[in-house]
């Protein structure tokens, strides 16, 4: 079970519970007692249930009094053999979360007025030391820690340590552990040891943006810090990086702006950058030899540092940082950062599990780790001092890159009162945080209840949910490449894109997904799975590049116009494609990149997504705050299966809209209700200039696979 060799093997299992296993067949006679000792003296251990169990004898066992977790213990049998108690299963209690919940906020190393402070939370170590390396020095030294109140270890020294390396020795179960300290905010390059951090010296000067008014208002785009700029062809000095993603006045191939320039151009109100704290699968030496999404979490308050220009120097990667989302607010645009607080890259290697052993993941009916994330770990985001760690460090990324928003990668492994508790956290730092999450209903012991899922989205009220039925009832199913959805002809999906388009609270099928349009982040392509237009390919392949950019653009146009959040993912507006590749987590960087070339190869389709964009951002009718004003305010118009035609009507009578959907590839001439409507969206053009008035009982003709955006004020 570990390197130490042992007679027999006990845990203590509960605050009060050891249990004792004998390897089956026994080499001694069966013990019929045993005793609990530590250096302070000794008490008997109660019998509770003796049964023979996969080759062992089991023995639950019970003590009276508080176990002194500070301390080594040993069980005795009556037979005079020994063995000492491993921390098991009793770190998973409620008990055991109760009493050793730390509230302070000092845990990690802080260096000020000559001296540097480091606390660390290991509740079941019985010896801590603190691994130090002066700055340029390649000798440590090991210095005791001071065991506190609520299993907190710390040390103050009278030292001036900033930039040394350090890591936490810790002992546990006869073993020693080295550890990184999980609430380092500076590491080495590739996160081997943390580095003591004086961030005053990474200041950057914060532009203060309005508050963002409400989450409708919102059109994210979606990329990736080195997708964005490593293209050969898209004009950015620093290719791949912080200083790259911060650039502005970029052009392309055609002389018109790329990266940050282009999604001001676009009119995106905020960037979602996949993650970009720092992970595993990038060699931060070399990183141009892997690619990585980011997925693979190892520090959880520290920037990547393969984005960074020097990532041998632990400021460098900081200020960069700070400084690409300074300058994104100068362009008027919000970041929202993706996180994954759901698991850890590998939790054997993990701090938290080298730290406190068995209690930040979860574990199944069979004593194993569980596996929802299915990636091996699923973070116990309901314990207090997990629940903890995730809003310090929520708060510390808010604090000291302000950042507006977050995206919360599997949101569903994690507990409704974690997320709710990030809500409330976020709302009291910044107004009009944007906070979005993956509601998927996965497979973790966690009560059905309890989950941050769209099942759950009642006890959500204020936090977006991507709406997976938006998706695969408009473009098709996301798991079967061939199927076709509404905006690819499929007819039968028409009820449901009416109830999608609608902010899916209800208004025609009575049965709402979501309570608030708020809650419904819309979307047809993501990071995830193939692009639209691969799919497109796949499903379209003898139909034509025409019938295809027209599907797209219908598909791209519906995300836009529809009540809640659009979601773009980055190059969706000049038809990105992946070459087929339907899972480019760690795939070539020509895979991935944005192709500033093709942008150049679309310039009518990237100007049209500008244009609904426009649309979007200057007609309320298409971001209603409230499921009360959808029921009030949209009507349908009854059109023609598989016709769509929603009539929309302002709040105050200064105005009305009409949005006409036509997925079939024939002309239809559409009557509209009386009044003079001007068209601002046809099949070729969009934008709030109008392109042509209809008079009262004229009809509107539709081109096929197209929407038609018309108002009257």
């Amino acid at each position: 079970m570990d390197s130490v060799k042992r007679p027999f093997f006990a845990y203590l299992d509960a605050m009060n519970t050891i249990t004792v296993l004998f390897p089956l067949p026994l080499k001694e006679p069966e013990p019929t007692s045993f005793t609990l000792e530590n250096r302070q003296g000794g008490c008997g251990l109660s019998i509770e249930e003796r049964l023979e169990i996969d080759g062992y004898l089991k023995f639950i066992c019970t003590f009276s009094g508080t176990y002194a977790f500070q301390m080594e213990h040993w069980v005795l049998t009556g037979n005079g053999i020994k063995t000492d108690v491993q921390i098991g299963a009793v770190t998973r209690s409620k008990e055991f979360d109760w009493e050793f919940f730390y509230e302070g906020d000092d845990l990690g190393s802080f260096c000020k007025n000559g001296c540097t402070s480091f606390k660390v939370w290991a509740p079941t170590a019985t010896n801590v030391k603190l691994k130090i390396y002066p700055q340029g020095e390649n000798h440590f030294e090991l210095v005791k820690m001071a065991r506190e109140e609520k299993g907190v270890w710390s040390v103050n020294l009278d030292w001036d340590l900033e930039l040394a390396r350090y890591t936490y020795m810790v002992f546990i179960n006869q073993e020693w552990r080295e550890a990184v300290d999980p609430y380092a905010v500076a590491v080495t390059v590739n996160g081997t040891h943390g580095v003591v951090a004086r961030l005053e010296k990474t200041a950057v000067s914060k532009v203060q943006m309005p508050p963002f008014s409400h989450p409708a208002d919102a059109v994210i785009y979606e990329t990736h810090i080195r997708d964005f700029t490593i293209h050969p062809e898209g004009g950015a000095v620093n290719k791949g990086l912080y200083k790259g993603a911060a650039e502005t006045g970029t052009i392309g191939p055609d002389g018109k702006p790329t990266g940050l320039s282009h999604v001001k151009n676009l009119g995106a109100t905020h960037i979602e950058f996949l993650p970009f704290n720092d992970f595993a699968g990038v060699d931060e030496t070399n990183p141009g030899a892997e690619y990585n999404w980011g997925y693979n979490p190892l520090h959880f308050n520290v920037p990547e540092g393969s984005y960074s220009r020097n990532p041998d120097d632990p400021y460098a990667r900081i200020r960069e940082l700070k400084e690409m989302i300074e300058s994104i607010h100068e362009a008027g645009i919000r970041v929202i950062m993706d996180v994954v607080y759901n698991h850890v890259y590998i939790r054997e290697k993990s701090s938290f599990e080298l730290l406190v052993p068995g209690y930040f993941f979860r574990y199944n009916e069979y004593g194993l780790p569980s596996n929802g994330t299915g990636v091996g770990n699923d973070f116990a985001s309901e314990r207090l001092m997990a629940r903890k760690f995730i809003l310090d460090s929520i708060r510390y990324w808010i604090r000291e890159y302000n950042i507006d928003g977050f995206r919360f990668d599997l949101m569903g492994i994690l507990d409704i009162k974690t997320m709710n508790e990030i809500r409330k956290e976020c709302d009291s730092l910044k107004q009009g945080m944007v906070i979005i999450g993956e509601g998927w209903d996965l497979n973790t012991p966690l009560p059905q209840g309890e989950k941050a899922t769209i099942r759950n989205q009642r006890k959500l009220p204020s936090i977006g949910q991507f709406n997976d039925r938006f998706r695969d009832v408009i473009k098709g199913s996301t798991f079967n490449l061939y199927e076709r959805g509404y905006a690819l002809g499929n007819g039968t999906y028409t009820e449901q894109a009416k109830e999608a388009i609608a902010g899916s609270i209800g208004l025609f099928s009575g049965h709402p997904l979501f309570s608030e349009p708020g809650q419904s982040v819309n979307y047809v392509e993501s990071h995830d799975n193939h692009t639209l237009w691969d799919k497109l390919e796949a499903c379209l392949g003898d139909s034509g590049d025409l019938l295809r950019r027209k599907c797209h653009r219908l598909a791209t146009s519906l995300v836009l116009l529809s009540q809640g959040l659009p979601f773009l993912h980055s190059g969706q507006e000049f038809f990105r494609t992946k070459t087929g590749d339907g899972n480019s987590y760690k795939s070539p960087e020509n895979i991935n990149w944005l192709d500033w070339e093709r942008r150049a190869a679309f310039p009518d389709n990237a100007r049209y997504i500008k244009g609904m964009i426009e649309i979007r951002k200057s007609l309320p009718f298409f971001r209603m705050r409230s499921s009360e004003q959808i029921r009030n305010f949209i009507s349908d118009l009854g059109l023609p299966h598989p016709l769509i035609g929603l009539h929309y009507k302002d709040e105050r009578g200064q105005g009305e809209a009409i949005l006409l959907v036509n997925p079939t590839v024939f002309i239809h001439h559409i009557s509209l209700p009386e009044g003079e409507w001007r068209v601002l969206a046809d099949d070729l053009h969009a934008g709030i200039t109008p392109l042509r008035t209809i008079s009262a009982h004229a009809k509107a003709s539709i081109e096929p696979v197209s929407v038609m955006v018309l108002v009257n004020s």
